[in-house]
């Protein structure tokens, strides 16, 4: 018999992305934990570590299956996680323009006592951006609740001339690793 499975996310691009590959969660439960990366945290560390806490803070029956993700942007060692403001959106923005940057999702799957986890890297380069281009795209408001504060998927795909790796990665989920972690637990589309 399938698991049901809940999704630990409140965000609509996972389960927009869970829909296109044929999976959609029985719940969803978004958790509420501290996303502040720790002093020295690398991104993959930082992601992994926030996946596993969305996933340990739902609760689940013995038929179920919880999964869990968390998205971080990484400059260097620098960790940009979702803007508080427009104002950090803009500093975002700026830092990322003209530059490459990663990714990293974490993907983390319970069920019973057990778990598994996937973490991902995408490599991401965006154009130059002009003062008018970094306004534009505030005024949007769709930097709100993004890592690093885009969208690549929205208004900001059109400043994005490449990418190396896993484009659903860099809308929040990995789409092949989660597919292999809710196989394993006989959860198909």
């Amino acid at each position: 018999m399938r698991p049901r499975l809940i999704l630990a996310s409140a965000s609509p691009r996972r389960r927009d992305l869970l829909a296109q590959v044929g999976i959609v969660p029985d719940a969803i439960l978004a958790t509420e934990i501290d996303e502040t990366p720790r002093r020295g945290e690398t991104a993959r560390a930082c992601a992994l570590r926030l996946a596993l806490a969305k996933l340990a803070a739902v609760p689940a029956d013995e038929g179920e299956a919880v999964l869990a993700a968390d998205t971080v942007v990484a400059v260097g060692r620098r960790l940009l996680g979702k803007p508080g403001d427009a104002g950090e959106a803009a500093a975002f923005l700026a830092l990322l323009s003209g530059r490459r940057h990663r990714v990293v999702t974490a993907v983390a799957l319970r069920r019973g006592g057990r778990s598994r986890s996937r973490t991902v890297e995408t490599a991401v380069r965006l154009k130059r951006l002009s003062g008018r281009e970094i306004e534009g795209y505030l005024a949007s408001g769709e930097w709100q609740g993004k890592a690093g504060g885009y969208a690549i998927q929205g208004r900001a795909g059109g400043f994005i001339p490449w990418i190396g790796g896993s484009y659903s990665n860099v809308v929040g989920l990995p789409l092949t690793e989660t597919l292999g972690l809710l196989e394993a637990e006989g959860i198909l589309p």
